[in-house]
């Protein structure tokens, strides 16, 4: 230290100044001098370094060195260099001064700068680490982000302790004692991170939520896909393209629904029914048998159906002179076979999932007919087309097994039935 300092003090001396300003200067050109180092090795580290790095990357098949490079984590990184150079050779600039305040005033600066470069540094390879594994098939539907987060802040929170501490010449572990002490208003300020945090935590552990899922929420209007969840909101994309914001912790204490299982399951389901015209039911006829039998699609049904029933009413000595007496077939019973025959014939649907055609409880609207099956393509257009189709099919149908289709009177029924009284 005494070697440089008298060399920088014979400099000052053979340029002209006299002894007394050359030992009022001579650290000033150590420092100086010490700058120009510091200068020189942030110019090798980015012309030299940063290029040796750049053409490893490029030749190498992983993604993470790319991002490295797209992302700049190196030149961060390198920031660091100079700043640690300049710390360590302050006490060579003033070897006499060292617990001086000029002296002690530039190591916290320097300290200061080193800890915001470092958090810069942590706070962008943290954020990388996130964009690497969210590209992982295993870790692609996982909330990551909202930890990422979490770490992101606690490291930033770290951070600017460390730096009131230094500014303040107050130890980082008397900070932290005084901020205990505070514990209950940084409570209330960070309520919301908190939950979320929380909340996230559930989430993930419990699997009841990733990005991509299809979720509804009347409380918050939302109905559509998740497409990003971070420490303080899941944002769902609306099938009308506006896009909800939801807190986390609203998902934890509040109910929502999750398509996913749906969509991970064999089919969709349909649970639809229609109300029929209590009034069109009757027992079926010879010539109405006759007719149905003309249908493919229930003429065996018919013929056994019949053979079951003439057996049962021969051996039950039944009176079929009256039709109330013994068992006998409904338009409405052949109607709810045919349905079921149709649905396990139709192609758009999973016949590994249960398929049915029921019977609800009469209301003043009719008998509801509920059909009840899967579709084996869960995406919403291809099953509401599907669903469609079928539904078109049935209403078509009905008047052919002599049954109608309630509904209530509109005004053109009224003007039809004042025109057959006429």
């Amino acid at each position: 230290m005494d070697n440089l300092r008298e060399w920088a003090n014979n400099l000052l001396q053979l340029i002209g100044l006299s002894s007394e300003t050359a030992d009022r200067f001579d650290n000033l050109l150590v420092l100086f001098l010490i700058l120009i180092v510091a200068y020189v090795i942030d110019f090798v580290c980015r012309n030299i370094i940063l290029k040796i790095f750049t053409k490893i990357a490029n030749k190498t098949k992983t993604i993470w060195d790319d991002l490295i490079i797209e992302r700049k984590l190196i030149h961060k990184m390198i920031n660091i260099v100079p700043s640690i150079f300049i710390y360590m050779m302050l006490a060579y600039a003033f070897p006499e001064q060292n617990q001086s305040e000029l002296l002690d005033l530039l190591k916290r600066l320097c300290e200061v700068y080193i800890i915001a470069i470092s958090l810069r540094f942590v706070y962008a390879s943290l954020g990388l680490v996130h964009e690497v594994y969210s590209q992982k098939e295993a870790l692609r539907n996982k909330p990551l982000k909202g930890f990422i987060q979490i770490m992101q802040i606690t490291v930033i929170v770290i951070g600017i302790i460390a730096i009131v501490g230094i500014l303040i010449n107050q130890p980082i572990k008397g900070l932290l004692t005084g901020l205990g002490a505070s514990a209950a208003i940084l409570t209330l300020v960070f309520k919301d991170t908190i939950l979320g945090f929380v909340a996230g935590i559930q989430l993930s552990a419990n699997d009841m939520l990733r990005p991509g899922d299809w979720i509804t929420m009347d409380k918050y209007k939302a109905d559509g896909v998740v497409i990003e969840m971070t420490l303080y909101a899941v944002k769902v994309r609306n099938w009308d393209n506006t896009v909800t914001t939801v807190p986390p912790y609203a998902l934890i204490s509040d109910s929502f629904q999750n398509w996913r299982n749906m969509f991970e399951s064999g089919g969709r389901r349909t649970k639809r029914s229609i109300n029929i015209d209590i009034n069109s039911v009757r027992f079926c006829t010879p010539e109405m048998l006759e007719k149905f039998r003309k249908i493919s699609l229930i003429t065996d049904y018919i013929d056994g159906k019949e053979e079951e029933l003439s057996t049962f009413n021969e051996l039950h000595n039944i009176d079929s002179s009256i039709l109330v007496n013994g068992r006998r077939q409904t338009n409405l019973g052949v109607f709810r076979n045919y349905l079921l025959r149709y649905l396990k014939s139709y192609p758009g649907i999973n016949h590994d999932l249960m398929c049915m055609v029921r019977h609800l409880q009469p209301t003043d609207k009719g008998i509801p007919i509920e059909l009840y099956f899967f579709s084996a393509d869960r995406t919403w257009v291809v099953y509401e087309s599907l669903q469609a189709d079928i539904f078109d099919h049935v209403l078509a149908v009905i008047p052919e097994f002599d049954l109608r289709v309630f509904q209530d009177i509109s005004g053109n029924d009224l003007h039809q039935l004042k025109t057959e009284s006429k």
